[in-house]
């Protein structure tokens, strides 16, 4: 057996920044939040803005899980409770496994991953492991071809996000595995639990250059999160459960299995794993450090939380929301993460990154307390690892906390919890607790301010523009006028997206897949797996021309499964990221124009249906009848090149 763990940023079982211990310096700097059961003594004599009086979360129950469920203060503005995840078909109960014992390593394997809970197999059939795919088959699991292994990833990776577990993806030796990389990369990035199998050569080739052979593990495998090849059927038993393990345990992220085409048919008989592809529950977060980290945001007189991928992961956005409401502190969403609280909450701020109005960053910039709440930090997110700013302190919650390193200096507090785990707790030290009544009028009058400035600088349809071609902000503000709130968006890599990222307005949890990689051609296939799992929703895949061509087949495969997302291509014949970066270096624009493509009659040629769009006035009607059309729709939108960017367009101020 052969085996490869990514570094230790990404290995759940490696050396992790254990959860640190306040200092003495900030327990005896801290107010008291009031009595606490378990945390220990509070400092005499300190005064804390937040007062004992009104109840504002039930108590906590015997069996320490977190508040009992009841009456959630944060709601969507019809006075609703928010919403959180819609599970899908894909979260259905995980059937037992009594049917009789397999007889080769395939059936094994087939039987195992049904068992655990994975309902699809998104792959590019290859020779190396015919027999998998037969096994597949007769278990249940329904296996979709597509028409690239990049492709396959992506609709992977995209069910990953949207449902918190696994899918799989099978390729082929290391033509297909190669191709596969650019989803692997994806989903560590976005910390998504995903599967990949790659047949290998047969074990006899091994080593002697075989057809398509190459080191799997060694090679592919250190796009993932852990990587391993078994020498004999009996060795994938244990190999699997690892794997899943690997997969959803800690930051989840991808596995590789790179198994040898022989394996399949040998025999093998071996209980299956009673592991289910969802984690259990997290352990009860130090109440040491939850007040401490409530103590923090409480005496800020600028604090801001950063929210990312993690409140997602552990659909907990309505248990945020009613912290922030609590103590009056806005949220700023990671990039790309945009969907983690309803956008029209007055405590909404923002998502930062590309495309974000200038307020966002000149919010976390002015922030002298900053909670990081299942958030990794990446650069884009960071604007360049400028955030968190030299004088504001701040407090990592996460499932696995950064730790100081070139660029980063050491979180003042960190607390190693998931999300929810972190959210219930402080909910429940802060049951009989309320802002002092002078503290909570500044905040308020403070983040009504700071959201007007929002809302004026996230206008993206202003301007007069009467062609050639769209109006991109208009766009963006037609699809948010006509989208139901249920509607599923995913975005693609390329300036295009600047607009959404500003104008768009999400309105629920998991409504939205963008990938952090920055990885062209991801918007098509997540939007045909976001269509499989929910067939009943709208699904509008924002992509550039670039991205588009790139991965456009894949809506022969969204026509074959019967799935109808629609495609809104943004055209200025360009790779227009790319040219700008040129034209703001003095760089001659080499290599970044590029040629016609009818993609509408792409989208007629593949089965779909498709309509060129030359003006603003034909965006709507164009949009409604995708939205009733029984099959996968593109809108060809032409966009003048004087469109770069969100910031640079005919109407921007210089």
């Amino acid at each position: 057996m052969t085996d490869h763990v990514a570094g230790a940023e990404s290995d759940p079982v490696g050396s992790r920044l254990p959860a640190q211990e306040p200092s003495a310096a900030a327990l005896e700097s801290a107010p008291d939040l009031g009595p606490a059961t378990d945390a220990g003594s509070d400092p005499p004599g300190a005064r804390s803005p937040i007062l004992d009086a009104l109840p504002v979360a039930p108590a906590e129950p015997a069996d320490g899980r977190g508040p009992a469920p009841g009456p959630a203060v944060g709601q969507a503005p019809d006075g609703s409770a928010l919403p959180e995840f819609e599970p899908g078909e894909a979260t259905a109960v995980r059937p037992s496994a009594t049917a009789a014992p397999p007889t080769t390593a395939a059936a094994w394997l087939a039987r195992a991953l049904r068992a655990a809970g994975l309902r699809y197999a998104f792959t590019v059939p290859g020779e190396s492991f015919l027999p998998l795919l037969d096994a597949l088959d007769e278990v249940g699991i329904a296996v979709v071809a597509t028409r690239h292994e990049a492709g396959a990833g992506f609709m992977a990776e995209a069910y990953g996000q949207l449902t918190g577990r696994p899918a799989a993806v099978i390729v082929t030796r290391a033509v297909g595995a190669a191709n596969l990389g650019i989803a692997l990369h994806t989903a560590l990035a976005d910390s998504t639990p995903l599967l990949a199998i790659a047949g290998q050569v047969e074990r006899r080739f091994l080593g002697r250059e075989a057809f398509q052979e190459a080191d799997l593990v060694g090679s592919v495998g250190a796009l993932a999160k852990w990587a391993a090849e078994p020498a004999t059927a009996a060795e994938l038993p244990a190999l699997v459960d690892e794997g899943l393990r690997r997969a959803t345990a800690g930051r989840p992220g991808p596995v590789l299995l790179s198994i040898p085409e022989d394996v399949f048919t040998e025999p093998l008989d071996a209980p299956l794993p009673e592991r289910s592809p969802t984690p259990a529950p997290s352990a009860r977060p130090d109440p040491v450090l939850v007040r401490s980290i409530l103590q923090l945001l409480a005496c800020a007189e600028r604090p801001v939380i950063l929210a990312g991928g993690g409140v997602l992961r552990a659909r907990c956005s309505t248990d945020l929301v009613r912290l922030a409401e609590l103590l009056r502190v806005p949220i700023v969403a990671a990039w790309r993460r945009g969907d983690v609280v309803p956008n029209d909450h007055p405590l909404y701020l923002g998502m930062a990154g590309h495309g974000a109005p200038p307020t966002v960053l000149e919010r976390l910039r002015s922030a002298d307390a900053l909670l990081v709440l299942g958030c990794r930090l990446n650069e884009v997110t960071t604007y360049g690892y400028e955030i968190p700013a030299p004088g504001t302190r701040w407090a990592h919650v996460d499932v696995e906390p950064r730790g100081g390193r070139v660029g980063l200096r050491p979180p003042d507090l960190a607390l190693a919890a998931d999300a929810r785990a972190f959210l219930r707790a402080a909910l429940t030290r802060l049951a009989n607790g309320v802002l002092d009544a002078a503290v909570a009028d500044a905040r308020a009058a403070r983040n009504a301010a700071d959201r007007a400035a929002f809302e004026a600088a996230s206008v993206v349809e202003a301007g007069d523009w009467a062609g050639p071609g769209v109006h991109p902000g208009r766009v963006v503000a037609t699809l948010r006028r006509l989208l139901p709130e249920a509607a599923i968006l995913t975005t693609d890599a390329g300036n295009f997206a600047g607009w959404a990222a500003r104008g768009f307005r999400f309105r629920r949890p998991g409504t939205f897949l963008g990938p952090t990689s920055g990885a062209m051609g991801y918007a098509v296939p997540a939007a045909v797996a976001a269509a499989l799992i929910h067939r009943d929703r709208p699904v509008v895949a924002l992509v550039g021309d670039g991205g588009m061509a790139m991965t456009m087949a894949e809506l022969e495969t969204a026509v074959r499964e019967r799935v109808r997302p629609i495609v809104v291509v943004f055209d200025n014949e360009r790779y227009g990221m790319i040219r700008m970066h040129q034209d703001a270096g003095r760089s001659r624009g080499i290599a970044t124009d590029l040629g016609p493509v009818d993609f509408a009659a792409v989208g007629r040629a593949l089965g779909g249906r498709g309509v060129r769009i030359e003006t603003d006035d034909a965006v709507g009607p164009a949009l409604r009848d995708a939205l009733a059309a029984d099959r996968p729709t593109v809108l060809h939108l032409v966009v003048d090149r004087r469109w770069v960017s969100v910031n640079d367009h005919p109407f921007a101020t210089r």
